[in-house]
């Protein structure tokens, strides 16, 4: 090898040259195995950072090392498949934004698992005071597409679903008060008059309606929670047989219920459920979810009082749960049926 001190200087700077490249090129390299996990779970990026659903992922948020992403709780991330990888990493607002730009690009295990990605997903949106417009109307969009497909009956909304369930208050009750079947079939088809008018008059969709219970979907949050309150003051403002007082519990939640059978089934179904029940006769509670979505297109004269994170029977996640108050609706309740 030349000696340095006698090397011609072209030499020398070549030599200095090709170790400058070979350090830059041990420092990539360091990057790339560094933020590996980090990458991949970002999936490829198109249009130059944009997801292709109007959201744009955010290139001067910092990376997280291998060390900070195993140091993290699996609760800073929405997802955790069934070989354990974490995805979507949800530690500050600007990993939120990144996950609410890369959730479609993820592969889930199933449909259930989405919903519960999605539900912690929108709920660190709204700890860090985040409005997805653009990934709710995303998921609307890809999840139409994907029903049109599969050849989904046109008459039950998919994919992203606002559902509203309502059950008759003590309605054993109100048959003994009655005492009479025939009365009791009038009421009940008074009840179920004023529900379906409510769901057809804000472009709702009736799922079931069997016994005292009632079950509607929506495309729309502000349609699903428009319809509800009125079925609270249609009820109230009707006048019924005997002076008896016909009151029902009504949950609304948002969520990814699945088609089967010209019906639903899945995990949002039976949280709606659960919300439902959880009320009291006169009471509308609705779930984060279904706030969240409301973004900005809350009605004039509604306000959200809250009743804290609840677990529901049954139901994995707690959920964020809220009154609604307004005009025509019964503002004092006593705690949540839980």
């Amino acid at each position: 090898m030349s000696n340095p001190d006698t090397a011609p200087p072209k030499l020398v700077r070549a030599v200095a040259l090709s170790g400058k490249i070979r350090t830059q090129n041990q420092r990539l390299t360091e990057t790339f195995t560094q933020d590996r996990a980090e990458r991949e779970d970002a999936g490829t990026e198109r249009n130059r950072g944009d997801s292709g659903w109007g959201l744009r992922y955010d290139r001067r948020m910092a990376r997280l090392t291998a060390a900070e992403r195993a140091a993290l709780p699996d609760r800073a991330f929405a997802y955790v498949d069934s070989s354990g990888r974490r995805r979507l990493p949800i530690a500050d607002a600007a990993h939120v934004r990144n996950a609410l730009a890369r959730f479609n690009q993820v592969e889930f295990d199933d449909e259930r698992e989405r919903d519960r990605a999605r539900s912690r997903l929108l709920r660190a949106a709204r700890k860090y005071r985040i409005v997805p417009i653009g990934f709710i109307d995303s998921q609307l969009r890809t999840q139409r597409g994907d029903a049109r497909r599969r050849g989904v009956r046109a008459g039950l909304p998919t994919g992203f679903v606002t559902m509203l369930m309502t059950d008759i208050e003590g309605s054993t009750a109100v048959l003994a008060q009655l005492g009479d079947v025939d009365e009791y079939g009038a009421l009940l088809a008074d009840v179920r008059r004023v529900q379906g008018e409510a769901a057809a008059a804000f472009d709702g969709r009736i799922v079931e309606a069997r016994a005292d219970d009632f079950f509607a979907a929506f495309t729309s949050p502000r349609c699903a929670l428009l319809a509800a309150i009125d079925i609270h003051r249609g009820l109230a403002s009707h006048r019924w047989s005997g002076d008896i007082e016909v009151r029902v519990r009504a949950g609304v939640h948002a969520g990814y219920p699945t088609v089967r059978d010209d019906n639903y089934i899945g995990m949002a179904v039976h949280t709606t459920a659960r919300i439902a029940d959880a009320a009291h006769g006169g009471q509308l509670v609705i779930s984060g979810d279904a706030k969240t979505a409301l973004t900005d297109m809350v009605p004039d004269g509604v306000r959200f009082r809250s009743l804290g994170e609840r677990r529901l029977r049954g139901i994995p996640d707690e959920h964020a749960l809220f009154q609604i108050t307004g005009p025509g609706l019964a503002k004092k309740f006593p705690p949540l049926r839980i």
